[in-house]
């Protein structure tokens, strides 16, 4: 074999060598795995609702909404109501919470994040006010979808729990 072919083998093959030669868990790092995208999903989902119950707390609905899917199909259902769509929605809290003494402070607790493939979730959890006049709570459950946006949620279950007598 000629000297120039020695060489030319040498350069094609030592890339080839040199990769062998690196453990297969460090290309595996580089991709992430199905746990790490359910566990960067459920942190996503869990910021949209910090985020949303930072905004009430501060009395803006308007901040409380970008959590939901800007979108005609979004459903909102309460007590004996369907209320479809984002606007009508947002039209909904405001008229229902016209102040911030009527608005309170709002705490989400219990949260369980259940990812149902990579663009669903469904989330289930407590919501409880704290006004002047009482505190109100519930349960709620979420549809997540992950959109252009992120996590938004496009189909929102909020019940409320008995009065004391």
């Amino acid at each position: 074999m000629s000297m120039l072919r020695k060489i030319s083998v040498f350069i094609l093959a030592a890339p080839v060598l040199v990769a062998a030669t690196i453990p297969a868990t460090a290309f595996a790092s580089t991709v992430p795995s199905g746990e790490q995208r359910r566990d960067q999903s459920i942190a996503e989902i869990r910021a949209v609702i910090q985020a949303q119950q930072e905004a009430w707390n501060r009395g803006d609905i308007d901040g409380f909404m970008n959590g939901y899917a800007r979108s005609k199909s979004t459903i909102f259902v309460s007590e004996d109501t369907v209320t479809r769509g984002w606007q009508t929605v947002r039209d909904r809290y405001k008229k229902k919470y016209s102040d911030r003494a009527e608005m309170g402070t709002l705490k989400f607790s219990n949260l369980e994040i259940m990812p149902l493939g990579a663009d669903s979730a469904v989330v289930l959890g407590r919501w409880k006010l704290k006004r002047a006049k009482d505190q109100p709570h519930g349960r709620f459950s979420l549809i997540f979808r992950k959109i252009a946006d992120g996590w938004r949620i496009v189909h929102d279950h909020t019940s409320a729990a008995a009065p004391p007598r």
